[in-house]
């Protein structure tokens, strides 16, 4: 027999079906926890949002999905609105395809908004860093810019290079320096 909203009121002295009482608060502890697990919003940003920021986000994504996470929304950002509604880099996206790396997004360019959307804002470059702290408002928001280079473990280069203007050897060492700081990305948001 169901419980019902009645039934959860009744004296500590009434005799219950203990498996109906069980399957009955896992239920509700199940609703509860999946309608108000926190989600982690996180935006990878570079300059146009066309190469490193778009492998941030696709590589956190097939990360993601992996490990099994759904709590961790994702997207990036440009600085520079050079490429506003562009779509990733070929090579960029050949490089994480052949790594078997759905690569997927259109451009857009980082909005001062982008502090009030995102608990997480990366930077894969000091001088994007900069240009994200001129828009932030407040103490808070300068908190949530962390550069990206803070998550790798493998890596110790002071940011992640520009590969736009190189060759193909500039987007695979793009690609696994990206690996790696997600790695270590997913491994502080758990901790948190």
């Amino acid at each position: 027999m169901p419980l019902t909203r009645e039934d959860s009121f009744v004296s500590p002295s009434t005799s219950w079906n203990k498996k109906s009482l069980s399957i009955e608060t896992a239920y509700f502890q199940f609703k509860f926890n999946y309608f108000h697990t926190p989600v982690t919003r996180i935006l990878f940003v570079c300059l146009g949002n066309i190469c490193r920021s778009p492998a941030g986000e696709n590589t956190m994504r097939n990360l993601l999905q992996q490990e099994g996470v759904t709590n961790i929304s994702l997207d990036s950002a440009g600085t520079a609105g050079y490429h506003i509604g562009k779509e990733p880099d070929e090579r960029m996206t050949a490089t994480l395809k052949n790594r078997g790396i759905r690569i997927t997004g259109q451009a857009r360019q980082f909005e001062r908004k982008d502090f009030d959307d995102f608990d997480l804002i990366i930077p894969m470059d000091e001088d994007n860093r900069r240009n994200i702290l001129r828009l932030a408002r407040s103490k808070s928001d300068r908190t949530k810019v962390q550069p990206f280079m803070n998550f790798c473990t493998e890596f110790t280069n002071p940011e992640v290079p520009d590969p736009y203007y190189g060759d193909q050897d500039g987007f695979e060492l793009v690609a696994d320096i990206i690996a790696d700081g997600c790695v270590g990305l997913l491994a502080k948001t758990r901790k948190n």
